[in-house]
């Protein structure tokens, strides 16, 4: 059997990805190293929030394969590669994962094939650490075969901007390798976009998060010298957004969270500071300002407690909504994890409520859950996260005060924004 595409990782990118190809006509292969994942594919599970179980039953139903064996890569006349690239203990991406794939690729690599990288590092990678590893066995990129790279831009839960419709940049390491990349994405996105290479590749997908990251510090930095100031942060960026030209909005928040925003930032400031010797100071006052935003959170929390003669120190706290974003049941990296660390290290007693993630675990050890919002279930409801599911009527019975960090609850009296 051949296919058109193989796409190895099938995660929170390499999902959907495989997705719109079997859409687009295209038969794909999915490779991953997880049984688990495999497994529950075939039988048409999902444990991905963009893709639902009845999708993923469509998907195998129009001919997707998913499977753990890398030697089906040969039959594949092109290869995505879209695995993690965590935080190494350096700062930097570790690519394990990365190469594991790569090898993987090589050792089934033959004349023809095109190979994408789409997981998210630091500039130089797909020239100097995958096509190396690509070419051992002989084949050389540009003449027998193709090599790219193309940062992913899924942004989950979002409905509005999906693959499709997102523009696609591509860089290869040959102008025929950038043209074999752009007429496989052409296939798949409504706009493919080339770069110079995959160093403007790789640089440009940084530079996107890099961006959301100083410009989210700006304004939680804002926001509490605007607290003590007794200036209302949000209207101020209500009033600003007004402004059709020049202004972006961003709002403040308890800290920042998911695949992207708290790591890929991490990886440009690494790069620098390794190959030219100077630290990125943009990059890093804005890791400093959100990281210390559950902290804030915490202490805005005890003021709250103060005001009702109370001490932290075994007073009930509730966090409402521990995902990283509203709708979607993704914890990682969320600012739950810090605010709970900074209430527990006050001797708070914590509770949680997330009907989407209804378990979290902060260092090993649980935060008790609630089901459902119980009146009187708290001293101080902290929402985290405003899912659109959430009983807000529930909520404010559950606790005499709530401070909402979302900034997307009607203030009154009972309701405190960050």
């Amino acid at each position: 059997m051949s296919f058109d595409l193989a796409v190895i990782g099938l995660g929170y990118v390499g999902l959907p990805l495989a997705q719109e190809a079997t859409r687009s006509g295209l038969a794909v292969l999915g490779l991953d190293s997880d049984p688990e994942v495999v497994q529950g594919l075939m039988a048409g599970r999902t444990a991905v929030d963009d893709v639902s179980s009845d999708e993923v039953r469509a998907m195998v139903a129009a001919g997707f394969v998913p499977t753990t064996d890398p030697s089906l890569l040969a039959q594949a006349d092109a290869v995505v590669v879209c695995v993690p690239t965590p935080l190494s203990d350096e700062g930097g991406p570790d690519l394990s994962a990365v190469l594991a794939a790569t090898d993987a690729v090589a050792a089934a690599l033959r004349p023809g094939q095109l190979v994408v990288l789409e997981s998210t590092t630091y500039p130089g990678t797909t020239e100097t650490v995958v096509r190396p590893r690509l070419e051992r066995g002989g084949l050389v990129v540009g003449t027998d075969v193709h090599l790219a790279f193309s940062p992913e831009r899924i942004d989950p839960g979002n409905r509005r901007h999906t693959l499709r419709t997102t523009p696609k940049v591509v860089g290869g390491c040959t102008s025929a390798c950038t043209r074999r990349a752009a007429d496989l994405y052409g296939r798949l996105v409504d706009q493919v976009v080339v770069a110079a290479s995959p160093r403007e590749a790789e640089m440009s997908k940084l530079l996107e998060n890099t961006y959301r990251h100083v410009n989210i510090a700006l304004v939680n930095e804002t926001a509490r010298f605007c607290h003590e100031l007794d200036i209302d942060i949000w209207d101020v960026v209500r009033c600003a957004a007004t402004k059709p030209f020049g202004f972006q909005s961003f709002r403040p928040g308890p800290g920042v969270g998911g695949h992207c925003i708290p790591i890929d930032p991490s990886y440009l400031s690494y790069a620098v500071k390794a190959q030219l010797g100077y630290p990125f100071r943009f990059v890093e006052l804005a890791q400093e300002i959100n990281q210390s935003m559950p902290g804030y959170v915490a202490r805005r929390v005890q003021d709250l407690l103060n005001e009702q003669g109370r001490a932290v120190k075994g007073s009930r706290v509730l966090l409402v909504g521990t995902t990283y974003k509203p709708d979607i049941a993704d914890q990682r990296e969320t600012p739950a994890y810090g605010v709970a660390r900074a209430l527990r290290a006050l001797g708070a007693v914590l509770r949680q409520h997330d009907h989407l993630a209804p378990s979290l675990v902060v260092d090993g050890d649980p935060v008790d859950g609630l089901d459902e919002l119980l009146p009187g279930a708290a001293d101080v409801a902290v929402v985290l996260q405003h899912h659109s599911a959430l009983d807000v009527g529930a909520l404010r019975a559950a606790a005499p005060v709530v401070l909402d960090t979302s900034g997307t609850l009607e203030v009154a009296e009972q309701v405190v924004r960050l």
